[in-house]
């Protein structure tokens, strides 16, 4: 049982000061997100929320996440970074594996990755990527990553796919351990995806039993595809509170063979104001007090 801080759509000066923070005060992973861009208008409505409205303004910052993950593995020498989730199928998956090799190199193999489809049909169009074929294309670039970043440093590639084609090639450097893929989502194909490639699934904010459920689900289709070894269940529960609470949805989880990864957010529980610097830092340290050293 472990427990991750997402850093959500802070400012720079915020991702600066609290790595270390986050380190000092127990926490295992810090998770960052990916933007890459506010189109003014969208042609399709965001999943997560009752409306379909976005509920970031233009300007909120999303610092790239290979860059804020290696500023922080810089300053920091024991929590993991993972991101949550990376728009991979915007992205060239050769040049995406040659950032994540040399990251994971950098950091001292504290990468992880969590991979996702961007739901804004303008950022396909306007990155010059096909929105129709994310899927597939996502399950490629999951293949690629994994020949370039296998933790047995450099060596000789090739792949040969529908939608990605290349010959023998080398990326350097490259990890000397596996970089671990984490699928995030809970649509159906999503699980399917985590359940059959994954090293871990990553959820939005959801009620214990939710998770409860798709934990079972997830159980289920892992066992489908022979699939019994280690699996992570990164999972933000917006109704646990508590050692206790946080014990007893770990034991659930656990018994459907993953481990539990608690995201956690507590500044917004703090009664103050959860933008603020000073809130934030004081909330990482109370809650590593009051919960991560009591587990």
């Amino acid at each position: 049982m472990r427990f991750c801080v997402p850093f959500p759509m802070f400012p720079a000066d915020h991702v600066r000061a609290l790595a270390s923070v986050a380190e000092e005060a127990g926490f295992h992973f810090i998770a960052v997100p990916d933007s890459v861009f506010y189109p003014e208008t969208v042609s399709a409505g965001y999943p997560y929320s009752s409306d379909g409205s976005r509920f970031w303004a233009a300007d909120t910052p999303f610092v790239d996440p290979t860059v804020s993950m290696a500023w922080m593995a810089a300053r920091t020498s024991r929590i993991r970074l993972v991101t949550n989730v990376l728009k991979t199928p915007l992205r060239d998956p050769l040049l995406l594996a040659k950032q994540i090799a040399s990251l994971a190199v950098m950091a001292d193999d504290r990468i992880e990755i969590g991979v996702g489809l961007s739901w804004i049909p303008e950022e396909f169009a306007w990155t010059g990527t096909n929105m129709r074929t994310r899927g597939a294309r996502l399950d490629e670039q999951i293949d690629i990553l994994r020949l370039v970043c296998s933790g047995n440093g450099p060596e000789f590639i090739e792949h040969h796919g529908k939608h990605y084609d290349f010959g023998r090639l080398m990326i350097s450097p490259s990890p000397s351990t596996p970089v671990k893929i984490h699928v995030g989502g809970h649509s159906e194909p999503a699980l399917e995806r985590a359940a059959r490639v994954g090293d871990g699934w990553i959820s939005v904010q959801a009620t214990t039993q939710e998770i409860t459920d798709i934990a079972q689900r997830l159980s289920v289709l892992r066992a489908n595809h022979g699939r019994s070894g280690p699996f992570s269940a990164f999972v933000l529960p917006i109704d646990a509170v508590g050692p206790d609470a946080y014990r007893r949805l770990g034991d659930t989880i656990e018994s459907y063979g993953m481990e539990p990864v608690f995201m956690a957010v507590p500044w917004y529980y703090s009664g103050k104001d959860p933008n603020d610097l000073d809130v934030r830092r004081d909330s990482l340290l109370s809650f590593g007090d009051s919960v991560i050293s009591k587990i």
